[in-house]
């Protein structure tokens, strides 16, 4: 009796075994099986790409075995959800290639990006099938042609990022509606036409330098969401006050080299921002920030802007106001910071300034850079400039008469204006 019931116990024990390993096994084939629909796009993906010498990206695409291991590729349950194509690893090669239209296959693709590489050829307009995108970035590649409009048909999309690559004609409208932007980096193309209003409630970071981007932004283009604007090498112009006194969450402006026109809100000099770029426009009229400034680094050189220098801006650390139609004198305030190193670059050159209260002794701090040059005055510190500031020390006296008078005409024109 013994030896039946532990031979009974053994076979049950064999049998329920059996069934499990049967169960796991059954288990595991489903899950390894991607859909065929995938598996065909993975091959189409395959064939339109390469590595470039010294990449092995590719080697783990063996066919004959699970894609949902290969390298790059992502999968849930039979559906590939994301796609990362080429060697994540700082200096990879890259790959080189196109990108194949099968790439809309993927149902359930969620990311797709591509490192930087030489890939070209146009962005397949298949793209608009994957409705569940968040995630779209094919940086630092050779890809030509224009932005498919119907990337406006991927209302999930969250970052686009097509930056560095040889894309021309315009930024498509229908971006602008997409609902769910956070990021959108389209720098250094040679995109053309305007900018078009980003509808956005999250849009956090917008990216448009170095492109050929021209037009003016109007007031409501741009969420008060943004944190991050960038849009300087363009031929953009046109007023951005009002557009500016709404975005006080911005933490990063660069507006330089366009033809922006019209006055600099002060309120933004209270916004939190570590860096703000607006040289090389066409602003004009007084700087008049509400407050101290705590802003690092500001540059408003090679402008039109006048009037005295306000002493709010005495506590930036590197402050361009060179090459401006700034008047009077450089106030005090300035020159206590400079002497304590607070200030670290002072750049005053090419202005119409008739006086610094500094004493000809004084030692300039080496950690800081101070330049006077071509002002209404001899400098009564002689500090070294940069070299494209000239050899001319002082501006010539007849220019100082004229712009005095142009200064007053300037300030009743104001008044007027102000009456109105």
């Amino acid at each position: 009796m013994v030896k039946q019931r532990n031979l009974g116990f053994g076979i049950g024990s064999y049998i329920l075994i059996f069934m499990c390993v049967i169960q796991l096994q059954c288990h595991l084939h489903v899950h390894a099986i991607l859909d065929p629909l995938d598996f065909l796009a993975l091959q189409s993906i395959r064939k339109a790409l390469a590595d470039i010498p010294g990449s092995n990206f590719f080697t783990s695409w063996d066919f004959t075995s699970d894609p949902c291991n290969f390298a790059g590729v992502y999968c849930d349950s039979d559906k590939v959800i994301a796609l990362n194509l080429g060697d994540p690893r700082a200096g990879s090669p890259g790959l080189t290639g196109r990108i194949d239209p099968a790439i809309g296959k993927f149902s359930a693709l969620a990311e797709f990006t591509v490192v930087p590489g030489r890939v070209f050829g146009s962005l397949p307009q298949s793209f608009s099938q994957l409705k569940n995108l968040k995630f779209l970035a094919i940086s630092r590649n050779f890809i030509s042609g224009e932005i498919p409009a119907t990337l406006g048909q991927l209302r999930n999309l969250r970052t686009l990022d097509l930056s560095y690559n040889q894309l021309t004609g315009e930024i498509p409208r229908s971006i602008g509606t997409l609902p769910e932007l956070t990021n959108v980096i389209l720098c250094h193309n040679r995109l053309s036409g305007t900018v078009p209003p980003f509808l956005s409630q999250s849009l956090t970071r917008l990216e448009l330098k170095h492109n050929g981007l021209t037009g003016s932004l109007a007031p409501t283009s741009l969420g008060p969401s943004l944190q991050y604007l960038s849009l300087s090498w363009n031929r953009l112009d046109g007023p951005v006050d009002e557009l500016l006194n709404r975005l006080n969450q911005l933490n990063y402006l660069d507006l330089s080299m366009n033809q922006f026109t019209g006055y600099i809100p002060g309120r933004i000099f209270s916004f939190p921002i570590s860096n703000l770029q607006l040289q090389r426009n066409l602003f004009t009229g007084q700087v008049q920030p509400v407050d101290q400034v705590s802003i690092p680094t500001v540059d408003l050189s090679y402008n039109r802007l006048s009037g005295g220098i306000s002493p709010m801006l005495s506590t930036v650390q590197n402050l361009y106001l060179n090459n401006n139609r700034f008047t009077g004198q450089v106030p005090g305030s300035f020159v206590d910071r400079l002497l304590a190193a607070s200030i670290q670059i002072l750049y005053l050159q090419h202005n119409f300034l008739t006086g610094i209260e500094i004493n000809p002794t004084a030692e300039i701090p080496l950690s800081s850079s101070l330049c006077l040059q071509y002002n209404c005055m001899v400098p009564p510190v002689q500090t070294p400039c940069p070299l494209k500031s000239g050899k001319q020390i002082t501006r010539p006296t007849n220019q100082c008469n004229e712009w005095r008078g142009r200064g007053r005409l300037w300030i009743c024109d104001l008044g007027v204006q102000l009456l109105h």
